[in-house]
């Protein structure tokens, strides 16, 4: 089993940009006010979004003023936790049914839903089954993305955090455990990530920050660079994707803060 341990910030370049000031372009509907992933396919203008435990089991599309103009039951699942969401080239979307608050859940699964399209009100998902590797302990998981065929999950941890693998194809799998690090300061728990269309730029979401991670080979993803950019605020971002030079993040709408659509142009 490939394994690779970094617990700091060994063979890594950190650097530290400008403050990012993402502005908000929409509101997001008070129907939905726990988002908790936002994606674009290739195949919608539409930003696709869900919400995490304890709500429906509904994939909501979204143009860019926040109006809802989908609204797509996925029939044969339930939201235990739902937390991300990614897309292939072909325009399916994948929903990271894998949230785990109270850190019990061994076995998770990842749904498939075909090309989603605004006139689309039911679906089918298919259904990517795993479970963590021996001697990996129960973690809680929010976010994701799929590069070259393979799904990569990183825990929701403010110190060493993991990442796993899990090949894109139905049926039941055990996840490979293919690293562990530790971002430099403290509150640095990952929300959402998101991966460029070239496949050469990471984006993991924190509450104040988002980090980007390039110049990387093959899945060594933090053996590369990597930059922090911090926010001008702190609100409970729970949702990341890229478009081009831009990423989109959306927050929760909780004690009359947050629930909106941000964008942010990056160098």
């Amino acid at each position: 089993m490939k394994f690779n341990t970094a617990l700091a910030l060994v063979a890594s370049i950190f650097l530290t940009c400008k403050s990012g000031k993402p502005k908000v372009i929409a509101n997001l509907p008070r129907s939905l006010p726990e988002i908790s992933a936002i994606e674009k396919t290739t195949t919608s203008n539409l930003f696709w979004v869900i919400q995490d435990a304890g709500n429906n089991n509904h994939v909501y599309g979204l143009d860019k003023t926040g109006s809802i103009k989908a609204d797509i039951t996925v029939e044969n699942a339930k939201n235990r936790d739902w937390e991300d969401l990614t897309a292939d080239k072909d325009g399916n979307l994948y929903i990271g049914n894998f949230g785990n608050n109270d850190k019990k859940q061994i076995q998770f699964s990842i749904l498939k839903i075909t090309n989603p399209q605004a006139k689309l009100k039911k679906v089918q998902a298919e259904f990517i089954h795993f479970s963590l590797p021996d001697n990996v302990k129960p973690e809680d998981f929010e976010a994701f993305f799929l590069f070259t065929d393979y799904f990569y999950v990183f825990s929701k941890e403010s110190k060493n955090f993991i990442t796993l693998k899990i090949p894109n194809k139905t049926g039941t799998h055990v996840a490979e455990l293919i690293s562990t690090f530790k971002f430099s300061g403290k509150h640095n728990d990952i929300t959402s990530a998101a991966i460029s269309a070239d496949g050469k730029r990471i984006y993991l979401l924190n509450h104040d920050k988002v980090w980007e991670l390039s110049q990387f080979k093959n899945d060594a993803f933090f053996e590369g660079k990597i930059s922090s950019i911090p926010f001008d605020h702190k609100t409970q971002k729970e949702g990341v994707c890229v478009i081009e030079n831009k990423i989109y993040i959306t927050d929760e709408f909780k004690k009359n803060k947050g629930g909106n659509l941000y964008e942010l142009t990056l160098d």
